[in-house]
């Protein structure tokens, strides 16, 4: 059974730096690409970064390019997501996903977790 879990979010204040992490299990990490989406309070969910199974193409949504770096280490199978200098607007829920197909369709996401930039 294939399992995505986040952590490292919090509340941190305007300016400031967080570190997430997705551990993955039940997969051959190394084969997946991946993803970081997030979904504010009434918004629609929205992909922040992606990256490629063997990290060597990434992507980002223009609201955060320049200030979150996108990065994999698939001997620990585990993605990270480096936020600096976060905004108020950056406040959502974080998610991380693998979706594609490798022999059949698939779709996996984590449970979330905080993020809240305030001061």
């Amino acid at each position: 059974q294939v399992q995505l879990v986040e952590s490292g979010g919090g509340l941190v204040q305007p300016g400031g730096s967080l570190k997430l992490s997705c551990v993955a299990s039940g997969l051959t990490f190394s084969r997946y690409a991946m993803s970081w989406f997030r979904q504010g309070p009434g918004k629609e969910r929205e992909l922040v970064a992606s990256i490629t199974n063997t990290g060597g193409n990434t992507n980002y949504a223009n609201s955060v390019k320049g200030r979150f770096t996108i990065s994999r280490d698939n001997a620990k199978n585990t993605m990270y997501l480096q936020m600096n200098n976060l905004k108020p607007e950056d406040t959502a829920m974080y998610y991380c996903n693998s979706k594609g197909i490798i022999g059949r369709p698939y779709d996996y996401w984590g449970q979330g977790t905080q993020v809240t930039v305030s001061s």
